[in-house]
């Protein structure tokens, strides 16, 4: 190296700020909240240190205190009060997020976003229809399930969702919910879709969190194979086409080349999920004194950044952006 050259020139206090290439702003972070509609208080959840389910009741509450933060978008996730083999409970006007997100409308000023997707509300908890609960060489009816799809979507709006985001991942999802939306009176809703959600092992804790788990077989028939990732491509440009306005890659850490190469092949906004077994394993090794968890929280955070996402779903979102407040940091 030539040393009038010398990088660390621009690495000392006062100049290091301005020329940071990645900064993590508050509005970059969605935080997600769990609706119980089983439970009349609220429940920790064991595997995701800091979180719980909340019931209808105190799901203001909950939001309230993300605001404060000066976050201001949300994700619902629901907890029906009971499921059958269709979870008709997912487009029902008295659903569990349907109640939550009229009180949240009414009572907050947050940026709603609902899950759209049925393996929380159903008995065999995949994310559409099947033939049978028991069969494991079944796996999900791709065209039946676009239609509840469609209706959990139009369900959600009327409640006063501003964004629907669908994650099930069935071919035509994006269409499906897209045409039923306009033709129903809701033209301005936008679709963040997860639009290269991977067959991975990273889901734990969510699965236990919203009761979402497979009671059998798995999920390998239509999310996508860890291994891939011109396929990733080939979705993103499929849901683009659908009409998505928002394309997401999850899980995030383990696939940020993924989020990379979504930012340069299309100029959607890119989301990006900082999933729950992320989230998970930062904490195991913290309580192990291994690592100090708000530094590799943010650095993991601003990774997920660095790699072109404009939006991150993230669980470390109140304590992200309580940290960046601290600091000064817009």
């Amino acid at each position: 190296m030539d040393l009038r050259d010398r990088p660390r020139r621009l690495r000392k206090d006062g100049i290091r700020q301005m020329v940071q290439e990645t900064t993590l702003s508050v509005d970059d972070l969605i935080a997600p909240v769990f609706v119980d509609a089983t439970s009349d208080s609220r429940t920790s959840i064991s595997s995701m240190p800091g979180h719980s389910r909340v019931p209808v009741s105190e799901v203001v509450d909950r939001v309230n205190e993300i605001l404060e933060t000066g976050i201001e978008a949300i994700i619902l996730f629901g907890i029906p009060e009971e499921k059958d083999s269709q979870g008709s409970r997912a487009w029902d006007e008295s659903g569990v997020v349907q109640r939550a997100t009229r009180v949240i409308d009414e009572q907050t000023d947050a940026y709603i976003i609902t899950d759209v997707c049925l393996c929380e509300y159903t008995t065999h908890g995949h994310c559409g229809v099947v033939n049978s609960d028991t069969d494991t060489e079944m796996t999900v009816k791709n065209d039946q399930t676009l239609e509840h799809l469609g209706d959990i979507a139009v369900s959600h709006a009327e409640a006063g969702a501003d964004m629907v985001a669908p994650s099930g991942m069935m071919d035509g999802m994006v269409k499906a919910i897209r045409d039923r939306l306009d033709t129903s009176g809701y033209t301005d809703i936008p679709i963040m879709s997860y639009a290269a959600k991977y067959h991975s092992n990273f889901y734990g804790p969510f699965r236990d969190a919203a009761d979402g788990a497979p009671a059998f077989g798995n999920r390998r028939h239509y999310q996508m194979d860890p291994a891939n990732r011109q396929e990733a491509i080939k979705e993103v440009e499929a849901d683009i086409k659908q009409g998505a306005d928002i394309l997401m890659v999850k899980p995030a850490l383990p696939y940020l080349d993924i989020i990379r190469e979504v930012r340069e092949k299309t100029t959607h906004p890119v989301a990006a999920y900082n999933v729950s077994g992320e989230y998970a394993m930062l904490h195991a090794a913290a309580e192990k004194g291994w690592l100090d968890l708000e530094a590799v929280a943010y650095e993991s955070l601003l990774s997920i950044k660095r790699a072109g996402a404009d939006l991150i779903l993230t669980y470390f979102a109140e304590d992200i952006a309580t940290e960046i407040s601290n600091s000064g940091q817009q």
